[in-house]
Parts: structure tokens; sequence; C-alpha cells
């Protein structure tokens, strides 16, 4: 089913409600959501027990401080006890009618279930972000997100272009550079959808698969996400000017939605474009403590659903580490504004200074030509936490001469130096030697053993 956008301008009305107007259908829809909650879900009825909560009094956003997360943790464990769907499965199983899979990169995939209205749901919710980004009715895209293994860059993104009337050519990253790259030429679809670092590499790619270069292949619309790293000046800087396209950031996660965050053309970071469907809070990682999204302030976004029915969650920790942008936007739309800059627990400690692999690789692209922009950050040490210098494995591009190879080194070293205050060992290897991104993301820390 195609849906129409509200405007020329805004996929939905709700996008430009006032704070006011957004907290009064977040308040009836709370009470909707926790009522379906206690009256369903085996998981959050002995979850409330336990925490002496008593549903009849949550009547408004401002209650959600008194509840406990739910942690992803408790989901596995959710899943494992209560095959195949849970025990937080709120719906008779006959309702299901689609299970979408988490990537499990850092465990057991998580299953999710979807009723006929969660998929209109996650469809409306991706709409907001597509259409934010630049996507339009009567587009015809590239899908280079994986399209494999159940993950929701895969199917749902299919769903939601189809809802949005736009023409999907649904190849996938597994088909690799050469098949994506012969596509495009052949089809010209003007809307290009993946991770940031994979459309990057599909572009260097394509004057030796089809002999031209990406810019004169018609793209005219980019949405990247799947990984930080999208909204990075450098990168976004790399990827229009070898695309010829405008490139904006979106975001999501599988235990919510597909996406539900999307950047606008102003292109200052992702809107916050449904407060009809889900609520946003966003909380300090060590203390739990809820933080205001004022321009500057950073935290981990938690998420409560509303208006869904199979997996619906209730302040959900996501572990994606935000800062906002703004909370006001020339596109007129009222969501604050934020920037993913990592996962809190891919968060590094080096001699006490808190650093995110995506900074670092902001650094390095800033550093190319010189350097391709391919860096692993090799720790060398357990868990999180190092007192010695941070040792970094560049690339640096072909043809590069010892001298310049040395100025690089010293350039990168120097930079991070003085950004980050962190002291790192650059070892530059050749063009070539790192694994490039492809439909499995590519981990920017590699873990050796000390």
């Amino acid at each position: 089913m195609s849906v129409a956008p509200f405007s020329e301008k805004y996929w939905s009305p709700i996008e430009t409600v006032s704070a006011v107007q957004a907290r009064a259908v977040q308040d009836e829809r709370l009470r909707e959501q926790i009522t379906h909650l206690a009256a369903h879900s085996t998981f959050y009825r002995e979850k409330f027990a336990r925490h002496d909560v008593d549903v009849t009094k949550i009547r408004t956003v401002d209650d959600l401080a008194a509840l406990p997360f739910t942690e992803k943790q408790e989901l596995r464990d959710s899943l494992a006890a209560v095959p195949p769907l849970g025990a937080h499965v709120a719906v008779d199983h006959a309702d299901v009618v689609q299970i979408q899979a988490s990537s499990g990169t850092t465990g057991n995939p998580s299953y999710v279930a979807l009723t006929a209205d969660d998929i209109v749901t996650w469809c409306e919710l991706g709409a907001r972000a597509l259409y934010a980004n630049g996507f339009r009715p009567g587009d015809r895209l590239l899908h280079a997100f994986g399209m494999s293994k159940g993950f929701v860059g895969g199917l749902p993104i299919v769903q939601i272009l189809r809802y949005m009337g736009i023409v999907d050519i649904p190849i996938g990253a597994e088909a690799g550079a050469e098949r994506l790259l012969r596509v495009q030429a052949d089809q010209r679809p003007n809307a290009l959808i993946g991770t940031p670092y994979f459309l990057a590499h599909l572009a260097e790619q394509a004057p030796r698969i089809v002999g031209r270069p990406a810019r004169e292949l018609g793209v005219r619309t980019i949405s990247v996400g799947g990984e930080p790293g999208g909204g990075l000046p450098a990168v976004r800087d790399r990827l229009e000017s070898l695309w010829g396209a405008t490139s904006r950031e979106m975001l999501g996660g599988t235990d919510i939605a597909c996406t539900y965050w999307g950047e606008c053309e102003a292109g200052e970071g992702m809107h916050f474009l449904s407060p009809d469907l889900m609520i946003a809070e966003l909380i300090d990682p060590e203390t739990g403590e809820q933080v205001a999204p004022v321009e500057g302030a950073q935290g981990e976004l938690v998420y409560t659903a509303l208006r869904r029915r199979a997996s619906p969650l209730l302040r959900f920790r996501t572990r994606d580490h935000v800062v906002v942008t703004g909370t006001d936007c020339s596109c007129g739309r009222t969501g604050f504004k934020v920037r993913c800059i990592g996962r809190t627990d891919d968060m590094l400690i080096v001699r006490g200074i808190n650093l995110f692999p995506s900074a670092i690789k902001q650094l390095v692209t800033e550093s190319t030509p010189a350097a391709t922009g391919e860096m692993r950050i090799r720790a060398e040490f357990e868990g999180h936490s190092t007192q010695q210098p941070l040792l970094l494995v560049v690339e640096h591009a072909a043809g590069l001469g010892p001298e310049q190879q040395n100025d690089l080194r010293a350039t990168i070293e120097q930079r991070i130096r003085s950004a980050l205050n962190v002291k790192t060992v650059v070892q530059l290897v050749p063009d070539g030697t790192l694994k490039r991104p492809d439909h499995v993301k590519v981990s920017l820390v590699e873990r050796v053993s000390p």
C-alpha cells in the first residue's frame, strides 16, 4: 500500500507539531500501551510485579523515569526461556505475520515479531525518516543494505519503500560491488541506500567495473545508516563527491523498528520524527538518570514503543550514544536532532579519556588522499581500558613514498593528539591491506590477545 506524503516538505504533519501537542499525544498513547503490556505480556507483568509498579499510576511521559529499563540481555533470556518469540510477545502467535532478526553481533540474534498493524507502523516510521533524507514517491532505488538473514535493512526497507511509492531494486550488499555497480549503470536508479563505508567503497570501484566514475551513474540522493559515521563531515563530503549526490543519515534498530531518525536537507543531525509512535529518552549511561535533550547534551538513547502489538518494549536501552546537535531547524521540523557517535559498549578509555572509534575514523578520513580512509584500532588489551598509547593501523595511498609516509604518520598522530587528547602509534600499511566493508559491517576495533 502506498501512502501519499502530507506535503511537499514533510511526510507527516506530526513532524512539525509543538512540544505541548506532541506530549499530549504521547501521554494518551503511553497509557494505551501500558494497558496492553499489562494485559498481554507475561514478561512485563512479571517485571512490573518485581519492581512494585502500579500500572494505573503511569499516566504521563514524566512517569517513565520511575520505571525500570529493559535490557538487551533480558530479551535474550526471554527468548531462550519461552521460544520461539519470548515471554515479551504480547499477541497470540496466530496474529504474527513476520519475524525479523537482529545481526547478533553482540550475542545470539534477537527475534522480533510483527503483526500486520506493526508492519504499517514500521513503514510509517521509516517513511518519515527516508522522506526527510530526500527520497520521494516515484524514485527508483538501488538497495545496497544486506538482504539476507532477516536483517531489518532487507525486507523491512523494501516494505517501507513500497509504502512510499518508491521502486526498490533489491540487489543487496551480498551481491558484491560488481553486481551492484552493473545494475546501477544499467538501470540508473536515482536513489541509493546502504552503510556509509560500503557505499564509499562501491563508488571507488566504479571506474574499474563500469568504466565511469560513480558521479556519472545517475544517483541524486543517498541515505546511509547501519553504522556510526554517516554524518561525519569528512565521510559525508567523500560520499557526496564520489557519487555527485546528496547524502543524509538515518538511524534505527531491530528491537524497536527499522529506521525512525532521519536527517533533513539542512544536514545538521537526525530529527526525532515520530512522537506519536514512540518515546525517545536521553540518559546518562553511567547513572541511568535522564538528560535533557538540549544542544550539546550527550547520552544513550532509550525508547518506549507506542502503538506496537507483538513485541512492544518499555524503556529499552539501545546503547546508542548520541550528541544533540540542535532543538530547532530551518526545515521546520520540531523534533530534536542527534548524531550517533558510537555505541556505549564500544567506547574505549585511553588513559582516562573516553573515546569512540568513529572520532578517530573522522580524523583519518580527513587525511585523504594521502590515506585511503581505511583504519583499524588494534586493541592489545582486555576490556575497554588501557594506559598505553593506542595502536592504529592506517592504509596509505598507493604510490606514497617513504618520506610522504613519515609525514602522514606524524600528521595523523598529531591530529588525534590535538583533537582528542589521546596518544596513538600509527602503523601504515599499503592500500588494499584492510578488509573493505560489505554486507557484514566491519568493526573499527580489532581485538588482539595481549
